[in-house]
């Protein structure tokens, strides 16, 4: 029987089986070693987390089938399931890669809606005024709604390229911003300031000519490398109460509908 299923397989020479709590550690540290984007990193090391909370992490590798993984179930949005069933898919090709199962079976993952919320001006009205309602900061508070402002009206991705962004960059002339760098190649390209944005970036800036836009003390890079968590919760509650967690990718969705280019030769409003 297990000839003629080696056979099938096509692997003669058995291996030890391995429990996918027993890989994951192997794979976390082999994520930790090659050269991925952070994001990546950090998407995969989420999967595994959310898998550990699940039957099929005590499983042996060879056993796990298409099945198995259709009946996971995870908390929160389909988003959510569908980080732990990509890092499943991963996991699995790499075990077969490393030769230790014949096959990976296949995963599907679960189909996800689109962002209903969007960050219009009577959205941004209700973060600006809950804002003032929290327990933070000054220097946090206006932290936040600098960066709504900017996010609004730049349509930057928040992580990559708002907290990334150098004085160096700014084109005060031209009313510009340079993205050197990006998700995409066509990432790289020039961002008009709106009034508020030049504004903003005038006052953070003040008389550098260099440097980090959003320095960041804390941070091992040197510049702000997220909002927190807890400002994300904050502006579900606040747009959208008993909702999910939002993320504030809907911001770019916004001003891509809006349609704002510095190749069209138009601006964003003031």
């Amino acid at each position: 029987m297990k000839l003629a299923r080696a056979l099938e397989q096509g692997d003669l020479f058995c291996t030890k089986p391995m429990a996918l709590a027993e890989f994951s550690q192997r794979f976390q540290n082999w994520l930790d070693e090659v050269r991925l984007e952070e994001k990546t990193r950090k998407h995969y090391h989420n999967g595994c987390r959310l898998l550990k909370a699940t039957p099929i992490f005590g499983m042996w590798l060879d056993e796990i089938t298409t099945e198995d993984a259709e009946r996971l179930s995870f908390p929160g949005s389909a988003g959510n399931a569908n980080c732990a069933l990509r890092t499943l898919r991963r996991m699995l090709h790499k075990a077969e890669e490393w030769k230790l199962i014949a096959r990976a079976p296949k995963i599907k993952l679960m189909k996800e809606h689109g962002r209903s919320l969007r960050l219009d001006d009577d959205a941004e009205k209700k973060l600006m005024a809950a804002s003032t309602q929290c327990r933070w900061r000054a220097h946090t508070q206006e932290l936040f709604r600098d960066i709504i402002v900017l996010m609004r009206d730049t349509g930057m991705r928040n992580e990559r390229e708002l907290f990334r962004m150098r004085i160096e960059n700014l084109n005060w002339e031209g009313r510009v911003i340079f993205v050197p760098d990006s998700k995409t190649p066509e990432g790289r390209r020039l961002v008009p300031m709106s009034q508020r944005v030049f504004e903003i970036l005038r006052r953070r800036c003040e008389t550098k000519n260099d440097g980090w836009v959003f320095p960041s003390k804390r941070s091992t890079s040197g510049h702000l490398r997220s909002i927190g968590r807890s400002a994300t919760c904050f502006g579900t509650r606040a747009l959208k109460p008993g909702s999910q967690r939002i993320s504030f990718c809907i911001v770019r969705v916004t001003i891509m509908e809006r349609g704002f280019s510095c190749e069209r030769g138009t601006s964003p409003p003031s």
